[in-house]
């Protein structure tokens, strides 16, 4: 049985809701004794009035602490990388020659497309997991070649992402966007359902075919990132060349994914966090282990402690008037 936060959090409830009913209970039944328990006075310390409060939150928050302790997974650090991958990332890289035009990134001295595109790609890398995420790098322009199959290794694919003029290894002619995409997920049909992320970096093109490419189950999450100011033209190869978001946007409707104008941004938190390749932020999960912990130590502390300090200072008369009346069985 899985037990969510919300079914702790109502566990702690009714421990504490128990706790207080006891209290209850427990003070009725001190009223009917209450001048042989604390005097003529018939009233116990001031203080004590915290008393029932504090041992219903302190019941609760140890309960509380206690169980999410208990479901949260253990944080083992392991020194050595485990080389069993079970995560994938595959990268669709444009290397046509428009790539390499320098119209992208927020300052105002532009980079080219190819070097922020890298880069955009690179806030996705630093955030995986190099011992369970193997990364896939293909290039296309008029065809596609694989670059890297399944390494592990992400200072080889940042190397590759910084500009490096791929195209000189295609054959010249017009972008096949779609077709080059299409060779890229061949590579992922051997992997496990659900278990890698596609993203796909370019200026666009216009796509020459209407068919939707065909995913293979292994692809979980698609980001298509578009890279190329989408409103200045440049010149290359004696035509003139921008970003076709209108293109790129209908290959991630056609891929089931994202489109993500990325010319001067880096990929939105929100987004990254859903990917399935993603490593998961440790913050969130330290924050409430934290937490717990300090809920179970102050309640049962708290909880501890009430005992002994009601012994001893729990009445208005002085302690050691107190034990004396105790000791001779009463006052002389």
């Amino acid at each position: 049985m899985v037990i969510s936060p919300l079914m702790v959090l109502l566990i702690a409830i009714a421990a504490a809701v128990l706790v207080a009913v006891a209290e209850w209970m427990h003070a009725r039944r001190i009223q009917r004794v209450a001048s042989l328990a604390f005097g003529p006075g018939n009233q116990p310390a001031a203080w004590t009035r915290i008393v029932m409060p504090a041992r219903v939150v302190a019941a609760g928050c140890a309960t509380w602490g206690l169980i999410m302790l208990l479901i949260l997974d253990p944080q083992v650090q392991q020194n050595e990388t485990v080389r069993e991958a079970s995560k994938h990332l595959l990268i669709a890289l444009d290397a046509s020659p428009s790539m390499y035009l320098k119209d992208a990134g927020p300052d105002a001295e532009k980079v080219s497309r190819a070097v922020w595109g890298g880069k955009v790609v690179q806030g996705v890398l630093d955030r995986l997991d190099p011992s369970t995420t193997r990364i896939s790098l293909v290039a296309f322009y008029t065809d596609a070649y694989p670059l890297f199959r399944e390494t592990f290794d992400k200072e080889v694919i940042t190397n590759a992402l910084d500009g490096l003029p791929l195209y000189s290894a295609f054959q010249p002619g017009g972008t096949k966007l779609q077709e080059g995409v299409q060779k890229s997920l061949d590579l992922a049909k051997p992997w496990m359902p659900g278990t890698a992320t596609l993203l796909v970096v370019s200026d666009g093109d216009t796509l020459t075919s209407g068919q939707r490419p065909r995913l293979p189950a292994s692809i979980a999450d698609t980001i298509v990132i578009g890279v190329g100011d989408p409103h200045r033209t440049m010149q290359v190869a004696g035509h003139a060349s921008r970003q076709d978001a209108t293109s790129l946007k209908q290959l991630a409707a056609r891929l089931g994914g994202d489109y993500h104008q990325g010319n001067e941004k880096h990929l939105p938190s929100e987004l990254l966090d859903g990917l399935t390749m993603i490593q998961p932020r440790l913050g969130e999960a330290n924050t409430l282990r934290e937490l717990a912990i300090m809920c179970t130590v102050w309640g049962a502390l708290v909880l501890a402690l009430i005992g002994p300090l009601l012994s001893l200072a729990g009445h208005t008369r002085p302690w050691r008037l107190a034990r004396g009346m105790s000791l001779t069985g009463g006052t002389t």
